[in-house]
């Protein structure tokens, strides 16, 4: 068994509603993020690959677009902006189209945060 994993880096602005560092929060604010994507399979016999490198690129494109130089408050069926939701949002985004995603870890590096979501 095999893990292949491809990153996109988006950045994208939001507001988010907590109970510390509320003020700055409520603001418009942005970020830079760093989506991970991982898929878990045996390489086919004929080609020694778990997906094409190429095939996988575009597979991420979609969900890239959905977030990139976006205001996140919008974008349909996110909730909130946290990590966590984007997390969800790149797998359910991902999950029809991509065999074998195995999980996706949304990073900010500046802050040297990142969550990682399995799937259901």
């Amino acid at each position: 068994m095999h893990e292949l994993s491809k990153q996109f880096r988006f950045d994208a602005a939001h507001t988010l509603h907590r109970d510390i560092d509320a003020e700055p929060s409520r603001r418009v604010h942005g970020h830079s993020y760093r989506a991970e994507v991982v898929v878990r399979g045996r390489p086919d016999p004929e080609t020694g690959m778990i997906i094409d490198l190429g095939h996988f690129e575009r597979l991420l494109e979609a969900a890239r677009d959905g977030l990139d130089h976006r205001f996140l408050d919008d974008v349909p069926d996110l909730g909130p902006a946290t990590m966590e939701n984007l997390a969800v949002w790149v797998w359910r985004t991902l999950k029809p189209t991509c065999a074998g995603l195995s999980r996706i870890v949304i990073h900010r590096d500046s802050s040297g945060e990142a969550c990682t979501y399995y799937g259901d």
